[in-house]
């Protein structure tokens, strides 16, 4: 094992961290803003609504990201209404269409897991809420809401993992995050081995991080699922 190689390999794939962070951040924000929109879609009882969610969400659940990001970043720029327009200023940027492909992929999970969090909210807290007069943006606020995020973190926090890792895509479009910087080395030393076991440490570091972070909001969530502390003994002296 070159233990040099490997730490000038680190450094070098270290300094690709923050466009990883960066296209994995915004991809979720992006993707979480649209999502909302797609679940409040399949939840509105209209049904014109209803089908367009429900089509979006299949179309993107059921195809590859790969290819998403193929047909955005080389299909997109095909058509002639969209190279004239304002669009393409951003389209054909490598950068935005990552971003692009990564958000609507994302919202269309996202919105499924924002439908069952919303889902499970119990109807009895729901009835509690509208007995106490609460109008319907305020029990959504103060009731449907909290309890659906909290339904909701974990299987969110698989999907924010999940993103981060897809990032990796990026790299076929000539981005140069983790992978992409990996694939150049590669590319200049021929030694596939050791770049990729840095490249997967890096995630792995990164992931860590992350379900740390989920576990730490999943506690502070649900502070009705902790432990009560065990009473203190007291002796029958001390009583006396």
């Amino acid at each position: 094992m070159d233990w040099n190689f490997l730490s000038e390999t680190f450094l070098k794939l270290i300094g690709a961290i923050p466009l990883t962070l960066e296209l994995g951040a915004l991809a979720m924000v992006l993707g979480t803003m649209l999502a909302t929109c797609l679940a409040l879609m399949r939840l509105s009882g209209i049904r014109p609504l209803d089908g367009l969610a429900r089509l979006y969400i299949f179309v993107f659940r059921g195809t590859p990201l790969l290819v998403q990001i193929f047909l955005i970043y080389y299909g997109l720029g095909q058509f002639p209404a969209i190279r004239h327009s304002f669009l393409w200023s951003f389209l054909r940027e490598p950068y935005w269409c990552a971003i692009l492909a990564l958000t609507l992929n994302t919202g269309a999970y996202v919105a499924e897991i924002i439908r069952g969090g919303l889902m499970a909210v119990p109807n009895g807290q729901i009835e509690a809420a509208r007995a106490c007069g609460m109008s319907p943006l305020l029990m959504f606020r103060r009731i449907v809401m909290p309890l659906a995020i909290r339904q909701a973190l974990p299987a969110y926090g698989n999907e924010v993992i999940a993103i981060v890792k897809a990032t990796s895509l990026a790299s076929i479009i000539t981005l140069m995050e983790v992978t992409g910087v990996a694939a150049t080395v590669i590319a200049e030393t021929y030694r596939t081995v050791e770049v990729f076991v840095v490249a997967g440490a890096i995630y792995l570091a990164i992931n860590f991080l992350l379900t740390r972070l989920i576990m730490l909001a999943e506690y502070w969530l649900t502070p009705y699922l902790r432990q009560p502390p065990a009473p203190l003994l007291v002796s029958a002296k001390g009583e006396a």
